[in-house]
């Protein structure tokens, strides 16, 4: 089994994106599944709470012995306030 390094940006919850929030939570507290408008913008996930996920720019990177990516600090879009670096199995 391998593992992957995974890179996201988040720009913090605007006003669409509590709107959509507010629809998501009333049509999971009916029990009924959200409209696929509202799927759509979330990506199909839950609703993540640091906001809207936005792509970064990260390239391989690797040494001896090491293995990892690079994330240029200015590529990151001004409105992005949170990364978040995770690993997968």
């Amino acid at each position: 089994m391998s593992m992957s390094t995974s890179v996201k940006g988040f720009r913090p919850p605007d006003e669409k994106w509590k709107r959509m929030k507010a629809i998501w939570d009333t049509c999971k507290a009916a029990n009924i599944e959200p409209p696929e408008l509202v799927q759509e913008f979330f990506d199909w996930h839950e609703p993540d709470p640091k906001g809207i996920e936005v792509h970064l720019r990260v390239t391989k990177w690797g040494a001896e012995m090491s293995d990892g990516c690079e994330l240029k600090v200015e590529d990151i879009p001004k409105n992005v306030t949170v990364i978040r670096f995770y690993n997968s199995w």
